[in-house]
């Protein structure tokens, strides 16, 4: 089964008992704290692939590393380790995430600028998203100090750059053509 479709069904039948169990935003928390562990450990990267690792370590280890995460999270992250699907834990949270925000109606929107955002910035561009969006807003803030000035804002698939990167980008192509 490819890693996609194995992804999205276990992250359904997660989300559909979450939401059976009345825990869904704190198993919400819980995959997004999972996603970014496995972002930011190469080391348990390596130990949810090793085939030479032996199950019942690898389960003791993540319920260790864990504990703090609601029962029904703890019970999944061992049962998709008893399935031998521990590699594809870090794609079943991710996609969770996804449908999580999804079920809640809520859009991501990324907006990436050459300095961070002031507090009256940040509102202004929630409450223009918000409109534009007709729907709940998780902001995401990025620094990237290439960019010189302006922003670079990213919702779904739509981006809108007015980075002065990219300003000058146009200018130099159209001097010399």
């Amino acid at each position: 089964m490819q890693n996609s479709k194995l992804a999205n069904r276990y992250s359904k039948a997660l989300l559909d008992l979450a939401l059976e169990r009345n825990a869904l935003d704190a198993v919400n928390m819980d995959m997004k704290s999972l996603v970014s562990v496995c972002e930011s450990s190469r080391d348990l990267q390596m130990l949810l692939k090793s085939p030479i690792i032996k199950t019942d370590k690898k389960i003791a280890v993540l319920l260790q590393l864990f504990d703090g995460f609601h029962a029904l999270s703890k019970d999944f992250i061992s049962l998709i380790s008893r399935n031998r699907r521990e590699s594809d834990l870090y794609l079943i949270a991710k996609d969770f995430n996804r449908l999580f925000l999804e079920y809640k109606n809520i859009q991501q929107v990324v907006i990436t600028s050459a300095a961070a955002l002031d507090v009256s910035t940040r509102e202004k561009v929630l409450g223009i998203t918000i409109k534009a969006t007709n729907s709940e807003i998780e902001l995401i803030e990025r620094i990237n100090p290439s960019l010189i000035g302006g922003f670079v804002l990213r919702i779904g698939d739509v981006q809108l750059d007015t980075s002065i990167a990219t300003k000058i980008r146009r200018v130099r192509r159209e001097l010399i053509s």
